[in-house]
């Protein structure tokens, strides 16, 4: 019996289908081992969402390769597709495939061992579609990615926006949405093993539906797996601000399995680096939609994404980014330090950052983000708070509340995906405690 073994590097998407090509080989008759052993053959699923990512990417196809000289190491993902040429040149990878090619790693994969000639090979053997030719929803089958207690569930693939500092619609193509009915099949699966939590997933989930004939949406799709018995929480995954208006809130409010946490992807607080960005927002459009949102949902936590050092942005746009923050007191931001990425507008834009600066301005953003968390965490002491648990750790049980804090609980007894309410006695920066 062949083995395989996988390193998924980046999002969730990523990560579900991960799980999809490791049943594939199952099915075929492969046995999966973890990637710090030695095995055949080893998938490394790629990221190309910053440089950081791309290194990182090259780290682990080179390390796979001395666990065993003799296995056939496999790039696939988003830095398969988008940088062949570069991929091309890593010695240590026998093969590389892009997104579209995934569903069949394992007809590819054994082509390629049946064809190869490994004492003459000297580059990697490239197979790789054009995304932007791919027209309709790639399906998978009935794969579900399962995060301890809560199921990963993919609705969409690819993205129309074009921001200027990002790759991603190159490396997954234009939008292509999920037949709805394979959606609600794989939930109604899923409910009955006892999967209480969804995160609806896929590139820009927003523009779900956008792509059908008929008029359906996002919020179509919410209304009916909040109908799904067993389904508990229905949470959301990063979403376009613009997608938050008051008809699709009005209809949201109605769902009572709806987390009321939500990914609100800003990138920066300065109107005039927004406009570079190719951002389809100003800051004041994003104040009134997290205003609409906290007065719909009491408990309503935001979160976001946030670039600093971005062409062109000067100390007074960071100023202007920074007290936007300080407005919006978001309940946590994760900060990236801007990285040109090769094919984008931003990478050949004037005015490109210091990295000395980007670190700096990084760092007082993560500062006020932290401090806003703990002074979220800090106001629910003495407050009951509902909890799906999820894990224990050294004797304490860890879970989320329905906003997504994340909840410590010591106790003896097994809490695996149960929900139950307790009191919060205590605050910390990143967790709350109850009894």
């Amino acid at each position: 019996m062949k083995t395989v073994a996988f390193i998924t590097l980046g999002c969730k998407v990523n990560q579900y289908e991960t799980n999809a090509m490791t049943q594939e080989f199952i099915e075929k008759g492969y046995k999966v081992v973890d990637h710090t052993k030695k095995a055949d053959i080893y998938i490394v699923n790629t990221c190309t969402v910053t440089n950081m990512s791309d290194r990182k990417s090259r780290q682990m196809l080179r390390r796979v390769k001395e666990l065993n000289k003799e296995a056939i190491v496999v790039a696939c993902g988003c830095y398969a597709q988008v940088a062949k040429e570069e991929i091309g040149n890593i010695k240590e990878i026998n093969l590389v495939l892009g997104n579209n090619e995934k569903k069949e790693i394992v007809e590819y994969v054994e082509k390629y061992i049946k064809s190869k000639n490994a004492e003459k090979q000297t580059i990697p053997e490239v197979q790789t579609e054009d995304v932007m030719n791919q027209k309709e929803f790639v399906e998978f089958g009935d794969i579900t990615f399962t995060e301890k207690t809560r199921a990963v569930i993919k609705i969409q693939d690819g993205c129309d926006r074009f921001c200027s500092y990002c790759i991603i619609p190159y490396a997954r193509g234009r939008v292509r949405s999920r037949n709805p009915e394979h959606i609600i099949s794989e939930i109604q699966k899923i409910a009955k093993e006892g999967i209480k939590e969804v995160v609806i997933t896929g590139i820009h989930i927003a523009s779900y539906g956008k792509d059908f004939k008929q008029e359906y949406r996002l919020i179509d799709l919410l209304e009916e797996i909040d109908t799904i018995e067993g389904i508990e929480r229905i949470r959301l995954g990063s979403i376009e601000p613009l997608l938050i208006t008051k008809e699709f809130v009005s209809r949201l409010e109605k769902l009572s399995k709806i987390c009321h946490q939500f990914h609100l992807s800003l990138q920066s607080g300065c109107d005039e680096t927004l406009k570079r960005m190719n951002r389809r927002y100003t800051t004041e459009q994003f104040k009134e939609i997290a205003k609409l949102l906290r007065n719909t949902f009491e408990d309503a936590i935001l979160t976001t994404d946030i670039i600093v050092g971005f062409p062109g942005e000067s100390e007074e746009e960071f100023e202007r980014t920074y007290t936007f923050l300080k407005e919006i007191h978001f309940y946590k931001m994760h900060v990236f330090k801007y990285s040109p990425r090769k094919g984008t507008k931003a990478a050949v834009m004037p005015n490109q950052i210091d990295g000395n600066k980007k670190e700096e301005r990084s760092r007082t953003l993560i500062e006020l983000s932290n401090k806003n968390e703990k002074s979220y965490n800090e106001q629910y002491i003495g407050k009951k708070v509902e909890i799906l648990f999820e894990e224990e750790k050294h004797g304490i049980w860890q879970g989320h509340t329905k906003n997504y804090i994340l909840v410590h609980y010591k106790t003896e007894e097994n809490m695996e995906n149960k929900i139950i309410t307790l009191k919060c006695t205590d605050a910390k920066e990143e967790y709350i405690v109850v009894n």
